[in-house]
């Protein structure tokens, strides 16, 4: 098993920075940015560019018949998740090995549910700095990809898109236990995005000590207690290693939700203190921390009108 073709549906700040790495490695014709004939037409009128290098890519409208793709990688929001999937069919195949990039621990299950199990590949991407504004894109550091099969068996899927992240010089993991680190990212995620868009600040407001990083600590402390009760061992230990990666990235650069409350976006609130809320009230644990950024994420989100 070798992948050859990777297609890519959405392009954010994820989208245009791994789908500009594969390009320089696999050339352009190997990949695949799939989207509807309007934004093709908008993206090729206004150009896209990375670290102020305009990007050639190639193009795929959604309804264009082709041959499937080896691989199908998901960047879109959570909230465009279901229309992206029907929109990527045509570039799904037997033998197509699909994944993630979503935040969350749900796109998955949505994914495996339209295209089937067994061609899934779980997944997280931490580490960047990649900031979007526009059809300008800015990074320092790529990040890094986890991933692995939901049992964590070495499968031939595995070894496949580990040889194409090699190629590529995309830094990757294969944790020993994918479901675990899953969550880890949705403590750090819980935490960081959140606290970032709720204080208005960058990473390097995070940084130093002050209410930002108490209240990104304090809301990853909860989603521990939520995920212990759902049977997940996090630790308190792991916050420290979280928080060495987010003191490295550039003090200027934003996550993805700050980025979204800075362009009146919709944020992924629900994916994160939607997340540990519901599940706080499942097992009876207090949730104040995702209470107090929920609600005023909510707000942030009803000014923009």
């Amino acid at each position: 098993m070798e992948i050859k073709t990777v297609a890519i549906i959405g392009l954010g700040a994820l989208g245009m920075m791994y789908g500009k790495q594969f390009a320089d490695h696999l050339g352009n014709d190997a990949v695949r940015i799939v989207a509807d004939r309007r934004r093709i037409e908008r993206y090729k009128k206004e150009g896209v560019y990375c670290n102020g290098e305009p990007c050639a890519f190639h193009y795929v409208a959604t309804d264009e018949q082709m041959e499937p793709a080896d691989l199908l990688i998901f960047t879109v929001k959570y909230a465009g998740l279901a229309k992206a999937i029907e929109s990527a069919r045509n570039q799904v195949g037997p033998n197509t090995t699909l994944i993630s990039f979503l935040n969350g621990i749900s796109s998955e299950q949505m994914i495996g549910e339209a295209f089937g199990f067994k061609q899934l590949l779980y997944s997280i991407v931490a580490g960047m700095d990649a900031s979007k504004i526009g059809n300008q894109l800015t990074y320092t550091k790529i990040g890094f990809v986890s991933f692995g099969e939901k049992d964590d068996a070495r499968t031939e899927k595995v070894a496949a898109l580990q040889q194409l992240f090699e190629k590529a010089e995309i830094p990757y993991e294969i944790p020993a236990r994918m479901m675990h680190k899953m969550w880890s990212k949705l403590m750090v995620n819980t935490g960081v995005n959140q606290s970032t868009a709720v204080f208005a600040t960058n990473y390097g407001g995070i940084q130093v000590p002050g209410k930002p990083r108490d209240t990104v600590i304090a809301a990853m402390k909860e989603v521990i207690k939520v995920a212990n009760a759902e049977g997940v061992p996090l630790r308190e230990s792991e916050i420290a290693g979280w928080l060495k990666i987010n003191d490295a990235l550039s003090p200027e650069g934003m996550p993805s939700m700050r980025q979204d409350t800075l362009q009146h976006r919709p944020t992924e609130v629900d994916l994160f203190a939607g997340t540990i809320r519901r599940l706080g009230k499942k097992h009876r644990i207090p949730t104040p921390v995702n209470d107090f950024l929920y609600t005023q994420l909510c707000k942030i989100e009803a000014s923009y009108s």
